[in-house]
């Protein structure tokens, strides 16, 4: 595809290259100028170093100061106007209203005084040279200073297409911000409306679930004659389970409905000083586990504590649902660097082959998430 007139002007333009390219045609035509015309030593002085300095007008934008008032002393030093001044000068004045050197106010103020002393010294050559000047406050002495007026109009000129233009890529930058934040706040509130639906779903179904799990273990206690000692205290572990299942899904879904700008739960979480009791939890339910701890404990990152307490988690669980009556062990070790083993086994049998794909047993091992997320932690 080719690339638009305008594109590839503007790429060439904010190439690093441009200043130094285009300074240097300027120097060179410069010094060609004056070996045609030749002029004082000082409009040679200020043509080479008004075009000279436009090399470092991007590296250093206040340069451009020194390419105008040297531009304005090699016209006031001569009554010929060379064509590089003329161009050194209108560049030199739009790159500082360009890179906004100065108030802009300011640099057209400096210009119409440059030009105006410029146009005096001029007036008084003219004198020198014996031409017909007439003398000030007389008829037709206003027209001496049409000179001033027009440097002072082309100054203007430039110095407010530069700063046009900086207005414009400005303008363009803080477009382009703006739709950033735009598109990163539709993008949020998409997440945060999902995060709404996952919690509804979680709400509706899995707490509704888990409270009747609650309230009719806990009403058995009450409503079933003849239970033992040891099936009531396994009623009352079923409904604190449960109650203690409700209590993290509220802090699931307070996380899921809380938004970026929200306060943070301030909710403590399970950590690896919480293994005793995960593993009494277990023995409550008539599990057989142990808890090992190597190793003096060191300070470890939240996430870290969190993560190892809910694989421990997930595999007493495991053990549980596919070992049960096995003995489980817990071993965990701090080793040197921080460095974190966390080990979970047990003595029971093997779990069964997964069913066939398209068979009408009922799910076997392996076919949860349990494993997969203890993958992922």
């Amino acid at each position: 595809m080719r690339t638009p007139p305008q594109r590839w002007i503007r790429d060439r333009i904010a190439a690093p290259a441009y200043p130094w390219v285009t300074g240097g045609a300027l120097t060179a035509g410069a010094v060609a100028e004056l070996l045609a015309i030749p002029g004082s030593p000082t409009t040679t002085v200020g043509v080479l170093v008004s075009s000279a300095s436009l090399m470092w007008r991007r590296s250093f934008p206040p340069v451009a100061v020194l390419t105008v008032a040297a531009g304005l002393l090699g016209f006031a030093g001569d009554v010929n106007l060379y064509l590089s001044i003329v161009a050194s000068g209108l560049i030199g004045c739009y790159s500082l209203g360009r890179n906004r050197v100065l108030h802009p106010a300011v640099t057209v103020a400096g210009g119409a005084l440059g030009a105006l002393c410029v146009n005096l010294v001029h007036i008084n050559t003219w004198s020198r040279m014996e031409l017909p000047v007439p003398a000030l406050w007389e008829k037709g002495s206003l027209s001496l200073f049409a000179e001033s007026f027009l440097l002072t109009v082309v100054v203007f000129g430039a110095v407010m297409m530069g700063d046009a233009v900086r207005s414009r890529e400005e303008t363009r930058e803080e477009r382009s911000l703006s739709q950033a934040k735009l598109i990163a706040m539709e993008r949020q509130q998409a997440a945060e409306a999902e995060r709404a639906a996952i919690a509804r779903e979680l709400h509706d179904i899995v707490s509704h679930s888990v409270s009747m799990i609650a309230v009719q273990a806990e009403s058995a206690t009450y409503t079933t004659p003849g239970l033992t000692p040891e099936a009531r205290d396994g009623f009352q572990q079923i409904a604190a389970t449960a109650r203690s299942s409700m209590g993290e899904l509220r802090r699931l879904l307070g996380v899921l409905r809380t938004s970026r700008s929200d306060t943070a739960l301030t909710a403590p979480q399970p950590t690896l000083g919480h293994l005793a009791e995960l593993v009494e939890q277990h023995r409550a339910v008539g599990g057989a586990a142990e808890l090992r701890i190597t190793g003096d404990r060191v300070p470890l990152p939240a996430a870290w504590e969190l993560s190892a307490y809910r694989i421990a988690q997930e595999a007493l669980t495991n053990a549980r649902k596919h070992a049960p009556g096995a003995r489980t062990v817990v071993e965990v070790d701090y080793g040197a660097d921080r460095l974190l083993t966390l080990r979970v086994r047990d003595d029971g049998p093997a779990p069964a082959a997964r069913p066939e794909a398209g068979s009408d047993a009922a799910p076997g091992p392996g076919t949860g998430h349990g494993l997969t997320g203890m993958r992922e932690r």
